[in-house]
Parts: structure tokens; sequence; C-alpha cells
């Protein structure tokens, strides 16, 4: 299977500070892990998007918001923090998405993992939080549908629910949002009675693990209520929050998910249907962990 890997120098600039869980050192970890088969990938570089394409989920407001922070190297939120190239780094981690979907698009290749920061799934439309300056995986799946992709599967396996990605598209029948998450956890968004409303009513679905949860449960989901979603949506194209601090390891969350764990779902997510698949980086504070999860799913992307 051709599946590309896309990263970027600038997402070493986005500085959070030295005791933040959300650093740097995530993205040389993966690096690392995947150097014995980075041969086997192919390597593409990520565009600096346009604020045009930011504003097809994000409203001006935001974006200026986040351009200011990033030139006064202010932070957002507690937990959210830009430096000089935060702003830059932000527009690459969208454009990762961008230029992902255009090599499916033009036959290049058939997968792609997004190796990028900031992350992106609890940005909403308005507001930057969590660590998330922008929504990249939200950004794509419209940026997606504006070449064609009329009907866009996202599935959100982080620990953290991604409420920005809910809120997104709360009200939309065309893109599926499917989020399995820890219970009681940051940001306290995801209950399973939540749907979605209007056209999207039954559009979202989410599947709360309950703290000490471990792989069978995690696989119950992904292998028994998933297909059965993914079957009657039938996606043009799949999107992937991937979020490792669903770990055992993770110094975030306290779900018991093994490695091994995590490549059964991975590979069970890549079986559901024969379309275009592209992963983004979300969560995973772990690094040895992190290289090693982030591995065994682009080994599983391979296959």
């Amino acid at each position: 299977m051709r599946v590309a890997y896309i990263t970027d120098e600038i997402y070493l600039r986005h500085k959070t500070g030295a005791m933040h869980p959300e650093s740097p050192d995530r993205l040389i970890a993966i690096d690392n892990a995947l150097e014995e088969i980075k041969d086997e990938l192919i390597t593409v570089e990520p565009i600096s998007v346009s604020e045009k394409i930011i504003e097809l989920v994000h409203t001006p407001e935001l974006v200026e918001k986040v351009k200011e922070a990033s030139a006064n190297e202010m932070a957002i939120d507690s937990d959210t923090v830009c430096s000089i190239d935060s702003f830059l780094a932000a527009k690459k981690a969208v454009g990762a998405g961008v230029v992902a979907v255009d090599g499916v698009k033009d036959g290049k290749f058939v997968r792609a993992f997004c190796s990028v920061r900031p992350p992106g799934h609890h940005a909403t439309p308005t507001e930057a939080m969590g660590f998330c300056l922008f929504n990249n995986i939200a950004i794509t799946a419209r940026y997606a549908q504006s070449v064609g992709y009329k009907k866009v599967m996202i599935i959100d396996f982080d620990v953290h629910h991604g409420n920005g990605t809910q809120e997104t598209f709360w009200e939309d029948d065309t893109v599926f949002y499917f989020s399995s998450h820890q219970a009681f956890s940051y940001p306290g968004t995801g209950a399973e009675s939540h749907t979605g409303e209007g056209k999207g009513k039954g559009y979202t679905a989410n599947f709360l693990m309950m703290p000490e949860s471990g792989d069978e449960v995690l696989l119950d989901i992904y292998q028994n209520d998933l297909p059965p979603l993914v079957k009657k949506f039938q996606p043009d194209i799949i999107l992937v929050s991937a979020g490792y601090d669903l770990h055992e390891s993770d110094p975030l969350a306290s779900l018991n998910i093994t490695t091994n764990g995590i490549r059964k779902m991975v590979r069970t997510i890549l079986s559901l249907r024969n379309v275009p698949y592209i992963f983004f980086l979300e969560g995973g504070y772990q690094l040895d962990a992190l290289g090693e999860n982030v591995r065994v799913t682009v080994e599983e992307m391979l296959l």
C-alpha cells in the first residue's frame, strides 16, 4: 500500500514551554521510531495554507486571535500556548491535511499519516483550546468536500473527546463523527446521548470507556459498534484523529490499552472500507510509547 508520511521542521518550532506535555520532543520520538521503515513511505512536505482555507471551519476572529497570540508569544489559556512560530506551524498542520487530500485524489498514494503539531480536535469554530489552535481534521474534511469527496467519516480514538470536531459537524449529515474516549475526562463533552441535531441527528456517535478499561472494551467498540455505522454511511474518505494517549503508559489518562490493542484497533479501522485514509496525530504524551504506537499504526497502513 502506498503511504505518505507528512511532517515538517516548523512543527518543532511551536514552543509550549519546558513543562508542557505537548512538546516538540513528541515528533522527534515519532521520527526516530519510523527510521527503519521510512524507505517504504512516500515523504511529502505540507503547505502553509491561506487563511481562507482555515476559515472553512473557523471564524476570522479566531484566526486573528491565534495570529496575535503567536506574534506576542502569549497563551490563549493555561493549556494552549503560542510562541513566535506557532501561527505558521498551525497553518502547516492544516496544510498537511490539504496535501494529503490532494495526494490521494491524484493517485500519488492511498493513505497518509500526518505527524503534526499543534494538534487540532479540541479547537471549535470560535475557540482555540486544549493544546489545539486550529482543527486540522475538521478543516481537512471541508477541504476534501470542496474537491469532490462528498461523504467524510471522522474516527477519533484519542482518549479525550474531540469537542471541536463534534461541534463543527453537529448539524451536518455529510460528515459522520465517531469518537471513543475516556469517561469523566477533559473536556467533559461527548455523552453517548449526544448524536447531533437537525440534519445531523444520528451522524455523531460517542462511545465512552470507563477509567481502567482495557483492550477488550476498546476492541469491542471498534469491531462491533463501528462497522455497521460505516456500512450504513458509506463514506468516500475516512479521516482519523489518532491520539495515542489511550495507551496504558500515558500520564494524562487512565485507560489500560496496550500497543497490541492499538495495532488491532488500527487494523480494524483500515479494513472497514476501500477508500483513502488520512491519519492526523492528536494526543500521546509518553514519548517512547508514542513512537512505538505510531510505528505500529504506520506498519498496518502499509499492508
